[in-house]
């Protein structure tokens, strides 16, 4: 029972650790106005400047990859519909050659009796 505490302290004692090393390397925005010399109130600033810089082009480059897929996609859905409207225009055309061949099969019966 002794060992396990001491494994259970020494880890959550290894998680403190962790973290607290991992906090440091993390880049964000610094309140600056607490630095006391201008040489780090500067400094801190130039970081938040940084930082907002990397930030807006990395938004920046990820909506333009993200406006090319979605201007991709209407190319294709553009293409689709031509081909869907090229095949609607057939089957109208097919529609009305049927409906010709009815109608002329219709008064063909007519005048074959006429003729008799």
């Amino acid at each position: 029972m002794n060992g396990r505490i001491v494994a259970v302290a020494a880890c959550a004692t290894f998680m403190l650790v962790a973290k607290a090393g991992h906090a440091q390397d993390v880049p964000g925005i610094e309140i600056c106005t607490v630095e006391k010399t201008m040489e780090r109130r500067t400094s801190c600033l130039q970081s938040n400047v940084d930082f907002l810089q990397k930030t807006i082009t990395k938004l920046a480059l990820d909506n333009q990859r993200r406006i090319d897929a979605a201007n991709r996609q209407v190319d294709a859905l553009k293409a689709s519909v031509v081909s869907l409207e090229k095949i609607v225009e057939e089957q109208k055309k097919t529609i009305e050659e049927v409906k010709k061949a009815a109608e002329e099969a219709k008064k063909a019966p007519a005048a074959k009796e006429g003729a008799k």
